[in-house]
């Protein structure tokens, strides 16, 4: 293609957000990919038995759907085979000894269905996700929006005036509580607070941390009000769509293309990059970075003067917890325990509240959960074209894998002695998920064709922003999130370089596959 006018690193849901808005107005895009394949944590593959279609990463899309990027994309998508398969029963829980509790994308259901676990619980719920409603227009805009604008600052001035300082101020502060204080002050049954309870993990935080209250009554909001859609046929229909509504607007994807710098103009703008093999490729108005900020300041930048404190910071970035995935093909449909099960999205299995605090406080201080929380997805229960007719796929999530191993909280698997995970600890660590899987489905082992297991390190092996095998572009606590994201002195996705801008995960918004940094960087770039 003819000089591109942005050239963008990385090719994940950001990424590719940015460039289709981009290309939307006008401006050629070069993507460049490192690996042989688009997506970051989008993954589609034949995993464990030919015919098998699993999501090796990313698998639910609500807060795509749910974003102002699917918006704006919703209608070229879908005229290039986007389309998602959905459920009524998106969530639910299911406890050591049976007990379980569902959501439905039914307000009147659920609170009825709450009401019978215990009195008060229904109209709780009730009470959280309509909070989340009457404060919607100033709770995303700081959640998803562009925090240091004009826009913004208009809108806390009007807050400000409509509600009084002490008001506006009551209510950041109500928005710092804990999952915990928010569960155990609002309700009684054991099987709500658990139905909650691991939502946090999937924001990066734990129960006991600032802000995951308040993130747990958004999860509660979208999940009732737009379910836990998967794309039908796979994620990687997405990323075909994407690819075709980039190419289609003059725009192109490189795989293969290793970029090893950042390189700068006369005036000391990015002016383009290089790549691993000696190719320089030059950029018109920008080059976008959807990376971590140790790749970029570490790596991207190492041979560029920048201030000599932000390569600091950049050492000093944190990253949270690991993850771990592992999936199954089955011979039939998971035959549950317990009854009403076999349609729920996405099933968290824990004993509860205190057992989510506690798996994630041992995964943090570097053990094997004992009792890890596991997140057990169904897709061929929303969508069955990914397997054999009258087969079955599970896909499962550990949220509380250590990136280094020191010990086993059950005093059960020698720990290796440099911390790093090893094939034989992965798949000995699996084996502890199994055993409570199979706890719960009638016949499971025999119903087992084929399984494959990621461990943090193996993420981090397909793609090198997950860090250790955090999927969360870092640690989430609040001192590095919101204004804070990545770094104290953030503003938007700025950087000391003239012309370069930074995306993904590790900037503002956030995690998640809602698309929302390369959005708002793609609306305020010319």
């Amino acid at each position: 293609m003819a000089r591109p006018d942005y050239i963008i690193v990385g090719s994940g849901i950001n990424a590719l957000v940015a460039a289709a808005l981009l290309g939307r107005k006008g401006r050629r895009v070069l993507i460049l990919e490192r690996n042989d394949r688009i997506g970051g944590c989008i993954l589609t593959d034949q995993v464990t038995v030919p015919g098998f279609v699993h999501d090796v990463m990313a698998t639910t899309f609500v807060l795509f759907v749910t974003s102002p990027a699917y918006a704006a994309l919703a209608a070229d998508l879908e005229r290039r085979g986007l389309s998602f398969a959905g459920t009524d029963t998106p969530t639910g829980v299911l406890l050591p000894d049976g007990r379980h509790a569902v959501l439905r994308t039914d307000r009147a259901a659920n609170v009825s269905a709450f009401e019978a676990l215990a009195a008060g619980d229904g109209r709780r719920h009730q009470a959280d996700v309509e909070a989340i409603e009457r404060e919607a227009g100033l709770l995303f805009a700081l959640l998803g929006g562009q925090l240091w604008s004009g826009a913004t600052a208009r809108l806390m001035a009007k807050e400000m005036w409509r509600r009084g300082l002490r008001g506006l101020a009551g209510f950041l502060g109500d928005s710092l509580g804990t999952a915990r204080a928010w569960l155990e002050g609002g309700y009684r049954s054991d099987e709500l607070r658990a139905l909650w309870a691991p939502w946090v993990l999937h924001t990066g935080l734990g129960p006991e941390s600032a802000c995951s209250g308040q993130m747990g009554k958004v999860i509660a909001f979208a999940l009732e009000a737009a379910g836990a859609p998967i794309v039908r046929g796979g994620a990687q229909t997405l990323l075909d769509a994407f690819s075709a509504l980039i190419a289609d607007q003059g725009g192109e994807i490189r795989t293969g293309a290793d970029v090893s710098a950042i390189l700068r103009d006369a005036r000391g703008a990015a002016g383009g990059v290089l790549l691993a093999n000696g190719e320089r490729l030059e950029a018109g108005q920008g080059v976008i970075c959807s990376v971590t900020p140790t790749q970029l300041y570490g790596r991207l930048l190492a041979d560029t003067p920048v201030p000599p404190e932000q390569r600091e910071k950049a050492a000093a970035y944190r990253y949270g917890n690991g993850n771990m995935q592992i999936h199954y093909a089955l011979s039939r449909p998971p035959a549950w325990r317990a009854p009403g099960l076999d349609k729920v999205a996405l099933l968290h299995l824990t004993p509860g509240l205190d057992g989510v605090s506690k798996a994630a406080n041992e995964a943090v201080r570097g053990m094997l959960p004992a009792t890890p929380t596991i997140c057990v997805g169904q897709p061929t229960a929303l969508d069955p074209s990914r397997c054999p007719e009258g087969k079955a796929i599970l896909w499962l999530q550990l949220p509380e894998a250590p990136r280094h191993v020191k010990g086993d909280a059950a005093g059960e698997i020698a720990p290796p002695p440099d911390g790093r995970w090893t094939a034989e600890l992965r798949e000995r660590y699996a084996d502890r998920v199994e055993a409570i899987l199979a706890g719960h489905i009638e016949g499971f082992r025999d119903s087992v064709l084929g399984r494959r297991c990621y461990s943090p390190a193996d993420l981090e092996a397909l793609n090198m922003n997950l860090v250790g095998g955090d999927p969360y572009g870092g640690f989430c606590g609040i001192d590095q999130f919101f204004l804070w994201r990545p770094f104290k002195d953030s503003v938007n996705h700025r950087t000391p370089v003239p012309k370069l801008y930074h995306i993904g995960a590790s900037t503002h918004p956030g995690p998640g596959l809602g698309g929302g940094s390369g959005y708002l960087l793609a609306q305020s770039l010319r």
